[in-house]
């Protein structure tokens, strides 16, 4: 992706030799506001998928955002590097430097490879860190709420599908059981649903069985996605609905929390083609950012759990939307997102006065 080209508003390189920090800060859009979106930590093999990576990543915060009816534009960060070899406290500071020089037009948070820790020492020398761990007066772990919302995107998509929310009865097919996997898995059980799990990580799996014993443990995603199942459910990496997977899928509905599953656009016809209902990623994993929003205005679980309650809404708005306009449920949800910064955004140009 070319970045004059992008339609990104600012593209930050920062590099500090002294700490080793190589880092870039993409900000797509300030229409709504600040651009909130996490920091990733990852040892990209080149500067130019580092670079490719926040562009793609902070155009997708713009749209979640958006549609999750935050006064908030879309931004990313990535740090190269190994978070198991890299990760210090000189070169996290010194990235909290070019963040707070951004003077709150990027408002950072975790992501892949960074944690509440870091973010507590980011936030040492900036004001526009969040994510931090509650010890420090933060949100805590976002991938509570993230996993929740992904639950309620799902019972949303039963309810369109079937006509009732509940998924008791219903076999849901889990890829990846990380933090949000394994809360997904949580309020599957509770909800009475039929659960297979696979992961890549052996322990993973297991922590899940410890917890939940009643799972089925499937030997791998390749297995998963053929097995028979009402739900398919990917919160692993992106680019998990190619079209060789979606040719094999037996689902109904694909609902997940990972960031980024179509591995192209057209992937989203092809589930439409084959009557798959897809919950669009950036609607139903906004709980985390949601919860990492309201830790801007004194952090209340409660509250933030009242807002992420309205998924299960706009997803039967972009559902019915799909529906009504003959397209897929991506392509309405991009609609919604697109509307909202236009006539929200373009509120900026009325004047105050001072």
């Amino acid at each position: 992706m070319d970045i004059l080209d992008s339609g990104h508003e600012q593209v930050v390189f920062c590099s500090d030799r002294e700490s080793g920090l190589r880092a870039v800060i993409a900000v797509h859009s300030t229409a709504l506001g600040p651009a909130l979106g996490g920091t990733r930590f990852y040892p990209y093999t080149s500067e130019a998928d580092a670079v490719a990576d926040a562009l793609r990543l902070s155009r997708a915060m713009t749209y979640k955002n958006s549609l999750a009816g935050l006064d908030l534009g879309g931004g990313k960060a990535v740090i190269i590097g190994d978070p198991r070899t890299d990760r210090t406290e000189a070169r996290l500071r010194a990235y909290g430097r070019f963040v707070e020089a951004l003077g709150g037009r990027y408002l950072t948070a975790s992501d892949v490879g960074t944690t509440n820790a870091d973010l507590d020492v980011v936030a040492r020398e900036t004001r526009f860190a969040h994510g931090r761990s509650e010890a420090r007066g933060g949100c805590g772990d976002s991938s509570v709420l993230t996993a929740y919302g992904v639950f309620l995107g799902m019972q949303a998509a039963a309810l369109h599908c079937w006509g009732t929310r509940s998924l008791a009865g219903r076999t849901v097919a889990v890829a990846g059981v990380g933090k949000v996997g394994s809360h997904l898995v949580g309020h599957l059980a509770e909800d009475g649903a039929e659960i297979l799990v696979a992961d890549v990580d052996p322990a993973a799996v297991e922590r899940v069985r410890a917890r939940h014993p009643q799972v089925t443990v499937v030997p791998d995603t390749a297995t998963l996605v053929r097995t028979p199942h009402d739900v398919y459910s990917p919160n692993a990496l992106g680019g998990a609905l190619d079209p060789e997977t979606v040719a094999v899928l037996p689902s109904r509905i694909v609902c997940g929390g990972a960031n980024n599953q179509l591995a192209t656009p057209e992937v989203a016809e092809q589930l439409r083609g084959r009557g798959i209902l897809y919950a669009p990623d950036y609607l139903v994993n906004a709980g985390g950012v949601m919860q990492v929003e309201d830790e801007r205005h004194g952090f209340s679980f409660p509250r933030a759990k009242a807002r992420a309650e309205g998924i299960v809404d706009v997803a039967l708005r972009v559902f019915a939307l799909a529906d009504a306009e003959g397209v897929s449920p991506a392509v309405a949800a991009d609609r919604l997102a697109e509307e909202r910064i236009r006539s929200v955004g373009r509120l900026a140009t009325i004047r105050l006065p001072g």
